[in-house]
């Protein structure tokens, strides 16, 4: 059995292969085998970190390399950057350099990215963007003239919009532009914005509030789903007042900073944060159709943003036209009260034309929509468009990155119930991420997806219900690409190690068969689910029934799950309904929505209370 061995044991041995001691003497010091040693250097690189003598330039160029090798960075890379940012902030502190841009206690971009990373949707381009901002934050700010904290009076406006342009494609600039055309804030008060995903829009909007709060003197206020979300406005600006100006950021979820202007304050909120209604400012709303409670939500914005010199800013990818932000987006929010008022302009919803150069509608809302064609004509060059149409078929392409809404009148789930299985906080009870048995010795059940052609392979850890009726919680996820089935295997088998784990569910079909082979070799009783409809309507229904009373819960962050669920669809067959979500040799979507349906195979159909016996699952064979 191969032994695990801690992230400060690997990080103490990289430490000591940096300062050039032998490998011998490494495995004598940390009691790790050579064998294992040799598989950390040649994998992880380590070479890269002693082929210079001058040790900052080698972390940021290990750093970096990291960084650049892909679009979605594994969980190993995350913390090997983490543990590199650590170092070299040790290191420059001895040297006499800045402190890096983190803040005590709080998690920097480089945690919160592993934990939006485990999607089976392609949403980390605004976190590659954070963490490389804050990288390039700590490699140049040494470099700056040193500046009190949290000070940046004294900055001139061309200076300050010198370096916002330098850091936006000509789209978003020419976007921003029409805020400065606009002093009186008579078209943007209220701007709605539904875009792609991928494009860089949070990045943006942290840009602009960060910019306009030093211009203007304004307070700004970050709501989202989760406090992790909200969180990551503040990453962005954090690492742009270091990179821009040299100036580190002190605070916590609020922020209050010195300009010409006098002192701004920055709230960083959730949906759920007891504070929503105390602050007054400028408001972005991010992701806004996939909000629950939104109706709640906009009426805390409307609360911040009441004086008529401040904006609203709603910004998301589309969901489904039933979801309450769309009564806003669509104008039948404002119908409802123009009925009462006659005495209002009578709405005209834009146009497409009119939508896609943006367009101040007579209810006083400013809505624009920024496909990927969109923001490829208008300078980003972070697509390579044949890709993605390849990895994706055609109405999944147009909803994730040509603004269109889900039509989820086939849908076999609802949107509503399983945005209610969101949890703001995923503090769980008894959970302790990082312990050598993070749950204790309570039963858990995996689920595991095999990867496709070009899609990801993922594997769930569900805290089982021990009453009946109970929550089913998840408490761990991990997704892989381009991985074998041997290193695929034996992450699961990792995960036995430190769970108590009564139920594996795994998928079969095509290239599930290799990883369920491996994992039989230390799990005997890996239950076997053969793809077929009977077996998908099994796992359907239970996961309807589940769903729909409330009986399971995982982060808000996770926003990929529920749109990975309104992807499966009915689809009409000669014998009657099965379940789709478009999976051919081409796409694997809704990855995550069928490893979790594995998990959840632990329980019986009909059942309210866990069978921890139970090892196989009663399907069709048929194809």
């Amino acid at each position: 059995m191969a032994k695990r061995y801690s992230d400060d044991i690997k990080a103490l041995a990289r430490t000591l292969f940096i300062k050039r001691v032998t490998v011998p003497d490494i495995a004598r010091e940390t009691g790790v085998p050579r064998r294992t040693l040799y598989d950390w250097i040649e994998k992880d690189g380590w070479h890269d970190l002693v082929k210079t003598d001058d040790i900052e330039e080698a972390y940021n160029r290990r750093i970096l390399t990291i960084l650049n090798s892909k679009d979605t960075l594994s969980p190993a890379q995350l913390n090997e950057i983490e543990r590199l940012q650590t170092l070299l902030a040790k290191h420059q502190k001895i040297q006499g350099r800045i402190a890096a841009v983190t803040l005590p206690g709080d998690p920097d971009p480089i945690q919160m990215q592993a934990h939006h990373l485990q999607t089976s949707l392609p949403l980390d381009a605004d976190h590659q963007a954070a963490v490389k901002a804050q990288h390039n934050a700590e490699v140049t700010g040494g470099r700056k003239k040193k500046r009190q904290k949290n000070d940046f009076s004294g900055i001139s406006r061309d200076e300050i919009l010198e370096k916002l342009k330098s850091k936006l494609f000509p789209y978003q600039w020419a976007e921003f532009q029409k805020l400065l055309n606009d002093p009186d804030n008579e078209k943007f008060r209220r701007r709605f914005y539904l875009k792609s995903r991928q494009i860089g829009w949070t990045f943006y909007c942290s840009a602009e509030a960060f910019a306009l709060a030093l211009l203007e003197g304004r307070n700004k206020a970050f709501l989202s789903a989760s406090k992790n979300q909200s969180r990551l406005f503040k990453r962005y600006i954090l690492a742009f007042a270091m990179e821009w100006f040299g100036v580190e950021v002190k605070g916590g979820d609020e922020v209050t900073i010195h300009t010409d202007h006098g002192p701004v304050t920055f709230w960083f909120l959730s949906t759920n944060s007891s504070t929503s209604q105390g602050p007054s400012g400028d408001v972005y709303l991010d992701e806004v159709f996939w909000i629950r409670d939104f109706e709640k939500l906009n009426k805390l914005a409307g609360a911040i943003a009441s004086h008529k010199h401040y904006r609203k800013t709603y910004f998301s990818t589309p969901s489904v036209k039933s979801h309450d932000a769309y009564f806003l987006w669509s104008g039948e929010e404002y119908q409802k009260v123009q009925e009462k008022r006659p005495h209002l302009p009578t709405f005209e919803m834009p146009t497409k034309k009119q939508l896609q150069l943006g367009h101040a509608a007579n209810d006083g809302m400013y809505r624009k929509v920024i496909t990927i064609h969109d923001a490829m004509s208008g300078g980003c060059n972070l697509f390579k468009l044949s890709d993605l149409e390849i990895e994706n078929v055609p109405d999944v392409f147009r909803q994730l990155y040509e603004c269109e809404f889900i039509d989820d009148q086939n849908s076999a789930f609802n949107l509503n119930q399983l945005l209610g299985c969101a949890a703001n906080d995923d503090r769980w009870h008894g959970f302790k991420p990082g312990a050598a048995r993070p749950y204790g010795n309570r039963p858990v059940a995996i689920g595991y997806d095999p990867s496709r052609t070009r899609d990801w392979a993922e594997v769930v850890v569900l805290a089982i219900p021990t009453t009946a009726g109970g929550r089913f919680t998840l408490l761990e996820r991990i997704s892989m690409k381009n991985e074998n089935w041997q290193f695929q295997a034996q992450s699961i088998k990792e995960l036995c190690d430190h769970y108590n784990v009564v139920f594996i569910g795994i998928d079969c079909t095509g290239p599930g068969n290799g990883v369920f082979e491996q994992v039989q070799n230390f799990y005997p009783s890996a239950t076997p689910i053969h793809y077929s409809v009977d077996a998908k309507t099994r796992l359907v229904l239970k996961a309807q029934a589940v769903i729909s009373k409330d009986r399971i819960r995982w982060s808000a962050d996770y926003v990929d799950i529920p749109m990975a669920f309104m992807a499966i669809r009915r689809q009409a067959t000669g014998s009657g309904i099965s379940y789709v979500a478009a999976r051919d040799s081409k796409i694997g979507h809704a990855d995550v929505a069928w490893a979790i349906m594995h998990a959840l195979q632990v329980e019986d159909l009909t059942a309210d209370t866990p069978n921890d016996k139970k090892t196989t699952v009663i399907i069709s064979e048929a194809a």
